[in-house]
C-alpha cells in the first residue's frame, strides 16, 4: 500500500531531511522507526522535498510504499512510539499509487520567525534581530517580489542545470507582538531561496538596502543575498499543497514557548 505521511519536526538536531551518510537526518530517523515498528526493510520512503540542516517543518509530506496488513493509524502510532520526541507523524492516510509526495504537489509555503526582542526560551525557533525594523519598507519588497521571477541571485542552484524561475503567489510580513512572521507561498522554492529573501528583507528593514536595490538583484547576478542568508533556526516548512487542498489557513506563529508565541 502507499501511505501519505504528514510529519512535524524540530530540525535543530538534524542535518536536514534527506538521508546522508554519517549524519543524523529526519528521513533517516523516520526510516529507522518504520523498520522497527513494522519489522520490514523492503519499503520506500519519499519526501516532498528537502529541508536544510536546522530547518523545521509543521507539515512535511512523504509517501511510504510498504507491504503489510497494519492499519494506517496503527502504523502511525507504532512509528511515533519509536521516533525521538522532536519528530512526530501527525497523519497517515492510504492513498492511490498515482499520488507522489513531491511530483503531485502544486504549491508549498514557508514561515519565518524574526524576533524583535531577546528570548530566554525560543532561540531554536527564531532569528533575533536587535536593530529596529521598518516593517512597511519590508512589505514594499514582498509586494514587488510577488509573481514569476528569476531568483538565481537567491540560490546556489546552477541556472544552467536547473531552472531558477519561481512563481511566488503570496509574500507577506505579519506582526504578532514582538514577532514578525514572514510568510511566502509559491509553486516551489530553490535551494536557500527563502532564507536569503528573509536576510535581504531584514536589511531593507534596517535601512541598509532599498526596495529598488532588491528588485535589481532579480535582473543581475549578486553575491549579496548569499552573504545575508538568514539563520536556519527561524525557518519552518509550513505546508505542502496538493490538488483540492484548502489554502486559506490563517498565518500564525509556529510555536508557543512558555506563553511566548513568541509575539505574545
Amino acid at each position: 500500500m502507499r501511505l501519505k505521511l504528514t510529519i512535524e519536526y524540530a530540525g535543530t538536531r538534524y542535518r536536514g531531511w534527506q538521508i546522508q551518510t554519517n549524519a543524523r537526518t529526519v528521513q533517516g530517523e523516520l526510516a529507522g522507526a518504520i523498520q522497527e515498528a513494522t519489522g520490514r526493510t523492503d519499503f520506500e520512503l519519499y519526501g516532498s522535498g528537502r529541508t536544510d540542516a536546522g530547518v523545521h517543518a509543521l507539515a512535511q509530506v512523504a509517501h511510504l510504499d510498504i507491504d503489510g496488513t497494519l492499519p494506517a493509524e496503527t502504523l502511525r502510532r507504532r512509528v511515533n512510539e519509536t521516533l525521538p520526541s522532536d519528530i512526530n507523524v501527525l497523519r497517515a492516510e492510504v492513498v492511490r499509487h498515482t499520488f507522489h509526495a513531491r511530483h503531485s504537489a502544486v504549491a508549498r509555503s514557508y514561515l519565518y520567525h524574526v524576533a524583535r526582542r531577546r528570548s530566554a526560551f525560543a532561540k531554536p525557533f527564531v532569528w533575533w534581530v536587535r536593530e529596529p525594523l521598518d516593517v512597511e519598507a519590508m512589505r514594499a519588497v514582498t509586494r514587488a517580489l510577488v509573481g514569476t521571477h528569476d531568483f538565481r541571485a537567491f540560490s546556489d542552484d546552477d541556472p544552467d542545470e536547473k531552472s531558477t524561475r519561481v512563481q511566488v503567489e503570496t509574500f507577506d510580513v505579519h506582526e504578532d507582538g514582538d514577532l514578525l512572521l514572514v510568510h511566502i507561498e509559491g509553486s516551489h522554492f530553490i535551494w536557500k531561496m527563502v532564507r536569503r529573501l528573509v536576510g535581504v528583507l531584514v536589511e531593507v528593514g534596517k535601512g541598509a538596502l532599498t526596495v529598488e536595490a532588491v528588485i535589481d538583484m532579480l535582473r543581475h547576478d549578486s553575491d549579496l543575498p548569499a552573504r545575508l542568508t538568514a539563520p536556519a533556526s527561524g525557518l519552518f516548512l509550513e505546508r505542502v499543497y496538493y490538488e483540492g487542498d484548502a489554502r486559506d489557513q490563517p498565518v500564525q506563529a509556529a510555536v508557543i514557548v512558555n506563553g511566548w508565541a513568541p509575539g505574545r
